[in-house]
């Protein structure tokens, strides 16, 4: 597209200064108009320092989805790369890593071997100001660092940045808090700080910012399903009341008085049953006694479990999908615009006659992109692949949609080259070269771990009710020494046709040479300890593992081995490539999870500490009928006492964590709702109720949503047919999984967005 110069240059190049220090150039050598700076360009000067600076960093904000809307001039794009290097990241992600931990080893300390109430000693207790000195020494790197942050965007832009400014305020916030601490000798029973904590991991992360945000936008849709369940709910209970509702026969009461006597009661039974949790346990007293009552039960669960529930899973795939698709498409954007301004600081002039009289075709020179390329962090395969298309263009310019082009490589997986396979003189070791190197040859070593695996299940299979005494080694130990040595042999012949370092070149390669050597040494260590096998073979401990346990540790070693026929199977791998996608793309969703146990957790730690009193006989707490309190003075089954859930509970936070992935699987978590509304008080339910909504039921619709996501573009890309065996080792990201979807941006959205930089000096011409 025929375009005016969108950026003013100064002097003899075309660099784009920040607002400042264009100012101070245009005071000494006056302004430069458009007909100068075409005639200076046409020269085909050389660029300074700054452009080429400006430029590589653009890029590096195209890469890496960033903003470009920061300061321009050399100081502030020298601080800019350094905040943004990998150094300084991993030092800010380590610090993050270092104030959530703290949670650990404040008080209440989690330095216990156990979390039982019974059994629970706690090692060690931090002091006042140990944790607080850690603590404060944190809060001052995020304070440098909202303040460089909030320098490199300058301050019009930091009044509209809202998580910078929540940054601010958190750690106002924290600072206060944390002061009230020292005065207070660390004896404050509430740190307000603790509970934002989480929040610097969420700043940091843009991915989970948007994850975070799409929720957000998501809740309306969640909330019109949560009410109608919450309907559901009242009505079912209205029902149950009036359906098992006192009677004058005490040995009829038993449903009444175990789940329905009042209305808390009846609504918590019932929100249970919604789980699963006590299914059938929760109709059987009224099942009992007539088999009618199972039709309430019946009705309930489908309406509520099987078709509300998964209706408000429908409901958040589809909206998240949605609103994820647009903040992805947000970064595309960002890509696009980093890509353009970075061409836009490199045109030197070089115009060429296109279209209409008088229109000018900006250009940049090959060796320029070259030198920029050179200057530019990102991944070696990728740099080295631009560069060589870069150099393959006609003319030695580059054109503005050629240059976005070159970038098109970003968007594409690299694959990395094998090293070249040796070459040998005899035709007689060539052909054993190529039948080594064909697919069959992996056929074969399947086969082998397949028969090892079955002969390990025949051993199993055949001692399993024999005891120590009466086990016979000869059979597993011959068999998996002939198999090591099968393992052995395969690996050298490996070796001999990729050569060591095409061998090692292989991922697959290198895990099943790494269990072929732990193998070798387990059995040579057996031979050592305990001889050649014979029939009868079982000898007495000799050593650090006995003989057994060393065969069980091969045999554990050899299901692993197993694994490798995952990748020769396309189904089973292409589940196993969208678990690797997932793992890849699971850190913002995860973050945002982590989040929420750690808010929940501290939460939990606060409000119910020590609530549960610690059993009297803490040798046999089941036999102790004064556990419980005097209103219940004997252990009704299924209780927390009767159950011995001593560990679970919320004494220190690392047991909270546990207690809350207790909670999120809801297996017996009614038992739970029951303990600490007796102990603490009723109204504890609700914090109860709000974990399993944001855990259980929003959280784990949206894992289900991203691995529909995932699953579902990988079995289209399966059956495509351009698919290949390359492209089945493909990882996504986020915006791999949406980019049939995602529209690029216009030139004309482009060079608009680009005159609204707050730094850049910039035409207001027409395009």
């Amino acid at each position: 597209m025929e375009t005016e110069p969108l950026l003013q240059g100064a002097g003899g190049s075309w660099g784009v200064y920040g607002a400042d220090e264009e100012s101070r150039r245009s005071d000494s050598s006056g302004p430069r108009s458009s007909g100068s700076r075409q005639s200076s360009g046409s020269t085909g000067g050389q660029l300074d320092d700054l452009c080429i600076q400006q430029a590589a960093v653009f890029i590096e904000d195209a890469i890496q989805y960033r903003t470009i809307n920061h300061r321009v001039d050399s100081q502030s794009l020298k601080l800019y790369r350094w905040y943004y290097s990998k150094a300084c990241q991993r030092f800010l992600s380590t610090t993050i890593f270092v104030i959530l931990i703290l949670a650990f080893f404040e008080k209440p300390s989690s330095l216990s071997l156990t979390s039982d109430l019974r059994f629970r000693h706690v090692i060690w207790e931090p002091s006042c100001g140990l944790m607080e000195g850690i603590e404060a020494l944190c809060l001052l790197l995020f304070m440098v660092d909202v303040i460089i942050k909030s320098y490199l965007i300058g301050w019009e832009e930091f009044r509209k940045a809202k998580w910078l400014i929540a940054y601010t305020l958190v750690l106002a916030v924290s600072a206060i808090d944390w002061m009230v601490s020292i005065g207070l000798f660390c004896e404050e029973k509430v740190r307000v700080r603790r509970i934002l904590r989480p929040f610097f991991l969420l700043q940091n992360s843009s991915l989970m910012k948007k994850t975070l945000k799409c929720l957000r936008q998501t809740l309306p849709q969640i909330a019109s399903v949560m009410l109608l369940l919450a309907l559901h709910l009242l009505l079912f209970t209205m029902i149950a009341m009036l359906l098992f509702a006192r009677a004058q026969n005490s040995k009829e009461n038993k449903e009444w008085k175990t789940y329905f006597q009042n209305v808390p009661a009846s609504l918590t039974s019932l929100l249970v049953l919604l789980t699963t949790a006590n299914n059938p346990d929760v109709m059987i007293p009224a099942y009992s006694k007539n088999r009618g009552y199972a039709l309430f039960f019946i009705t309930f669960s489908i309406i509520g479990t099987y078709l509300l529930m998964n209706l408000l899973t429908a409901i958040i795939y589809n909206q998240f999908r949605g609103y994820l698709l647009s903040s992805v498409q947000t970064s595309i954007v960002r890509r696009c615009l980093g890509i353009r301004c970075a061409f836009e600081v490199l045109c030197c002039g070089h115009t060429t006659k296109a279209g209409r009289r008088g229109s000018l075709r900006m250009m940049v020179s090959t060796s320029t992109v070259v030198q920029v390329l050179q200057k530019v962090t990102m991944s070696p395969l990728h740099k080295q692949e631009i560069i060589k298309q870069a150099k393959a263009f006609t003319h030695d310019c580059v054109t503005a949609e050629q240059f976005r082009i070159l970038f098109d490589e970003l968007q594409k997986e690299t694959m990395r080259e094998h090293p070249l396979k040796p070459e040998y003189r005899s035709s007689f070791l060539q052909k054993l070269q190529a039948l080594l190197c064909h697919r069959n040859a992996d056929y074969v070593g399947n086969l082998m771990v397949t028969v090892h695996l079955i002969c390990i299940f025949v051993a199993l299979v055949l001692d399993a009710d024999k005891p120590m005494s009466e086990r016979d080694g000869f059979f597993s130990e011959v068999v998996n020494g002939s198999f090591v040595l099968y393992y052995l042999l395969e690996m050298a012949l490996k070796i001999f046709a990729l050569g060591i370092k095409g061998y090692c070149s292989y991922k697959s390669n290198l895990f099943d040479g790494l269990l072929t050597l732990i193998l070798l040494i387990l059995q040579l260590s057996s031979l050592g300890a305990y001889g050649f096998p014979h029939p009868g073979w079982n000898p007495d401990l000799h050593g650090l593992l006995t003989l057994w346990e060393t065969v069980r540790l091969a045999n554990m070693l050899i299901v692993f081995r197993f694994l490798r026929l995952i990748p020769n199977i396309k189904l089973m791998a292409l589940v196993a490539g969208s678990l690797l996608d997932l793992i890849k793309n699971l850190r913002a969703f995860a973050g945002i999870l982590v989040v929420a146990y750690y808010v929940f957790a501290i939460v939990g730690v606060v409000l119910f500490k020590d609530k549960i009193p610690v059993p009297t006989n803490s040798t046999n707490s089941s036999l102790n009928t004064d556990v419980a309190s005097p209103e219940n003075a004997t252990l009704r089954c299924g209780t927390y006492e009767q159950l011995e859930y001593w560990p679970n509970n919320f004494n220190d936070f690392a047991a909270a964590l546990v207690t809350l992935w207790d909670l999120m699987v809801v297996n017996n978590w009614q038992v739970f709702l029951d303990v600490f509304s007796r102990y603490a008080s009723p109204w504890s339910k609700l914090y109860f109720v709000a974990w399993w909504l944001v855990s259980a039921v929003i959280w784990v619709n949206l894992f289900m949503a991203l691995i529909l996501e995932n699953f579902i573009h990988k079995w289209d890309r399966s059956y495509h047919m351009s698919f290949s065996d390359q492209e089945s080792e493909y990882q996504m990201s986020v915006q791999d999984m949406f980019r049939d979807d995602l529209e690029e941006p216009t030139e004309e959205e482009l060079l608009e967005r680009l005159r609204q930089h707050p730094h850049l000096h910039l035409l207001k011409g027409p395009i």
